[in-house]
């Protein structure tokens, strides 16, 4: 109930400041305007009859008139002053730490870190370092002073992590990555023009097998073609593993004379084998 009433009559007050503020300004520009039409003849002074015992003042309503618009024009000068006073309470009473804005400023300290900037050891040094720096830095100038301290704080708590995945650590393991990676495409190049030379030379194999098989069935069509016709010329015939050609002989009976068969057919059929 108690923290009900503080909060209305802070929110009635927060209110009637602004209104005086308005009014304030308001009338100081209506008497600044008037002050001026009646400086130029467009409009009467103030009329006004004045007595201080035997003293009597029978202008004085243009006295009056111009401080009254004296008094007003310097109450201006202190508006900006009480705005920026209202709004610094007005944040006070809103502030808490969140969570936002602690990341922010400990990324920017982070980052800092990274950056190798901060270098006092000591953990009282250290924080003060980065508050220091989290104050003069143009970004974070709004902040309230606890909430640099709690992100300062946490900068020093993972200043070990800032320095293993500091700039330099990660332009060098970029670096060591970008190499890998180039050698991992003159591997695939390489890779490539082996794999190439190695159909090629399976296509060639295949070819000379298949010419070798062509030229085996060749030779085994031709012996059988010699088995054929070598009896009939009274010849043995040659075994289809042998490659050279025999020379043929002619069975003959016992009490016959074995005739050398004739020349010309052992050169046919050697031209043929040759073939």
């Amino acid at each position: 109930m108690l923290q009900s009433l503080r909060s209305a009559f802070a929110v009635v007050q927060y209110l009637m400041q602004w209104l005086a503020m308005l009014a304030i300004g308001s009338a100081t520009l209506l008497l600044i305007g008037y002050t001026i039409s009646c400086a130029l003849g467009l409009t009467p002074w103030l009329s006004l009859s004045l007595q201080f015992g035997d003293l009597v003042l029978p202008n004085a309503g243009t006295a009056v008139q111009l401080a009254l618009t004296a008094l007003a024009l310097s109450l201006c000068f202190f508006l900006p002053t009480n705005a920026r006073v209202m709004a610094l309470e007005t944040s006070h009473r809103r502030f808490h730490i969140g969570m936002k804005d602690v990341a922010r400023a400990y990324q920017v300290a982070h980052h800092a870190d990274r950056e190798g900037l901060f270098q006092l050891s000591s953990e009282f040094d250290s924080i003060r370092e980065r508050i220091a720096f989290l104050r003069e830095h143009p970004d974070l100038s709004e902040l309230e002073p606890s909430v640099l301290e709690v992100a300062s704080q946490m900068s020093h708590l993972s200043r070990e992590l800032a320095q293993v995945y500091s700039d330099r650590n990660v332009a060098r393991a970029r670096d060591f990555l970008v190499q890998r990676q180039q050698e991992i495409e003159d591997f695939n190049i390489r890779l490539n023009h082996a794999k190439g030379v190695a159909t090629e030379m399976r296509q060639w194999l295949t070819r000379v097998e298949m010419d070798e098989a062509v030229a085996e069935s060749q030779l085994t069509r031709l012996c059988d073609e010699l088995a054929e016709i070598l009896p009939e010329l009274g010849a043995t015939a040659p075994a289809a593993e042998e490659t050279e050609i025999r020379r043929p002989v002619i069975v003959a009976d016992a009490d016959e004379e074995v005739a050398p068969p004739d020349d010309r057919i052992v050169a046919l059929l050697a031209r043929r084998a040759a073939e």
